[in-house]
């Protein structure tokens, strides 16, 4: 099949690309904004390949995602084009809405007046895969898990547009007909993540002998899922899920964000120790907890096992040290971060 992937320069769009690439026998057509967080050295082996194309184009211009739609003619669209980073919505919500639920709509919009000049053999086989986040579900408390069928309770301005855009998907299929499929993923982490996010940040912070700054008391709970499990995960479901269905993929790896920057601790002391540094736990430092940071993240992922036959292969523990030493390999990947205005520097403290 050709795929439109949407986002293919972020994190997560980057990793599934290069699965496509190397493990079928789709064609990809990437379309990025290419923006502060994209990164196309990550997809410097799919880009030599044939079956790999790359359009510079936000899903915001509508006139631009139909001109797409038309010239490459796909079977089908994996859309993870978003604003991703509560911290950067908190500070910065418009831009939320617009990617995330304007652009959402736009790319729909294309979607259904291109499906509906398809033949009636090509409309069987195409479908709009929508990739989503745990996150517009809320919050947890200390027991359960979220279902496909737990109800939407976003809380922050990010975990609002993604309702939104989910919402969106929904619509067209059940009033347009658009086949749709929706995936709901646990939080991310591993090479080529940017390095706002928690992991990366640790890592870098702790190499560095700076402090590793823990929000609140360090009790809040996260499930975490390994990139390449996401990107196989993803694959799956645009291949095998059913029309309109929902998939929430977790990494049954649940940790407190206190336990999780020991365990980077630990890991970092071990490959990479440092006399002039020291013993890393001694630079996590507590401060102001994130405006209304939601207590605990947990998915039950046994539809998609159950139905698909995916389960994550990385522990949070294997993840870890594969993704310390990409980032111990690879230095001109943090360089190209801070060129690009981003040290380390807190974000989401909404001032002003």
């Amino acid at each position: 099949m050709k795929i439109l992937v949407t986002g293919g320069a972020g994190f997560i769009g980057s990793a599934l690309i290069c699965h496509l690439i190397a493990e079928t026998e789709h064609e990809v057509v990437n379309v990025d904004a290419l923006t502060y967080a994209a990164n196309l050295d990550a997809l410097e082996a799919a880009s030599e390949s044939p079956r790999y194309a790359f359009e510079h184009v936000d899903i915001r211009d509508a006139e631009a995602i139909n001109r797409v739609m038309n010239e490459y003619q796909p079977d089908g669209i994996i859309h993870l084009a978003a604003e991703s980073h509560v911290d950067r919505s908190i500070d910065g919500p418009a831009d939320f809405i617009q990617t995330n639920i304007v652009g959402t709509f736009n790319l729909l919009e294309a979607a259904r007046a291109y499906y509906e000049q398809l033949e009636s053999n090509r409309k069987k086989s195409f479908r709009f895969h929508h990739v989503s986040t745990d996150e517009v579900y809320g919050s947890l408390g200390d027991e359960g898990l979220f279902t496909e069928k737990t109800p939407y309770a976003p809380n922050s301005p990010y975990s609002a547009s993604k309702a939104g855009s989910d919402h969106l998907v929904r619509a067209w299929q059940h009033t347009y007909g658009v086949p749709t499929v929706l995936t709901n993923c646990s939080n991310n982490y591993g090479p080529w993540q940017f390095p706002e996010k928690l992991i990366p940040l640790m890592v870098l912070n702790a190499l560095n002998g700076r402090a590793l700054p823990v929000y609140g008391d360090g009790q809040n709970v996260r499930d975490w899922l390994y990139v390449e499990d996401h990107a196989r995960a993803l694959a799956l479901v645009f291949e095998q899920g059913k029309t309109g269905e929902h998939y929430n993929i977790g990494g049954l790896n649940e940790r407190t964000n206190l336990e999780l920057v020991r365990t980077i601790c630990h890991e970092l002391n071990a490959i990479a120790p440092d006399a002039n540094i020291g013993p890393r736990e001694a630079l996590i430092s507590f401060v102001d907890d994130r405006k209304g940071h939601d207590q605990r993240y947990a998915i039950d992922a046994s539809k998609i096992e159950h139905e698909l036959g995916w389960r994550p292969i990385e522990t949070l523990e294997s993840g870890l040290k594969r993704t310390i030493r990409w980032i111990l390999d690879h230095p001109e990947w943090a360089k190209t971060a801070r060129d690009r205005g981003y040290d380390g520097q807190r974000l989401g403290l909404a001032k002003g």
